[in-house]
């Protein structure tokens, strides 16, 4: 079994439901879900938007990282994803992979570690809650000493627990 840290965001639909859904078919579809963040509204990061809600999970997976990639896709069309453009763009859901047990795998479809991670308060503040002293395997920085040293202002505001 490996371990996956994911990253959920969305902002656009019914997202209470929208979250909801996904994680059941990230639990059906990829594995067992071991730990889940609470939600956070953040604000987009990289263009103009509405309010986001983003949440890490930890997952328990069988499947290799292209599969897995494969299976998140899907998730999200099933979800009503549509990718209009290569640009940052509002969304329902977006499933991003930030870490494949401490895998470092870079090719033209797949980047983990994420390479955003250290450059987001919306993504360090989740993974902080629920993995704070995960050591990323390319800087050797634990979470929760990225959250620290993380160079964005943006507001993330936890709305459940």
């Amino acid at each position: 079994m490996s371990e996956v840290l994911l990253l959920l965001g969305g902002n656009v639909g019914n997202k209470h439901k929208i979250f909801s859904e996904s994680l059941e078919l990230i639990r059906k579809q990829v594995g067992p879900i071991v730990s889940v963040s609470s939600i956070y509204e953040t604000e987009p990061w990289g263009f103009v938007s509405d309010l986001f809600w983003n949440q890490a999970i930890q997952v328990e997976t069988q499947m290799k990282p292209e599969p897995l990639l494969n299976a998140l896709l899907q998730i999200e069309n099933a979800m009503g994803r549509k990718r209009i453009s290569e640009e940052y763009e509002a969304r329902p859901i977006d499933i991003d992979i930030m870490f494949y047990d401490d895998l470092i795998i870079n090719t033209d479809r797949l980047t983990i570690p994420h390479p955003l991670i250290g450059l987001r308060q919306f993504v360090l503040t989740p993974l902080n809650e629920i993995i704070p002293e995960k050591i990323h395997p390319v800087t050797g920085l634990k979470i929760s000493e990225m959250l620290r040293t993380c160079p964005d202002t943006l507001k993330v505001l936890r709305i459940n627990g």
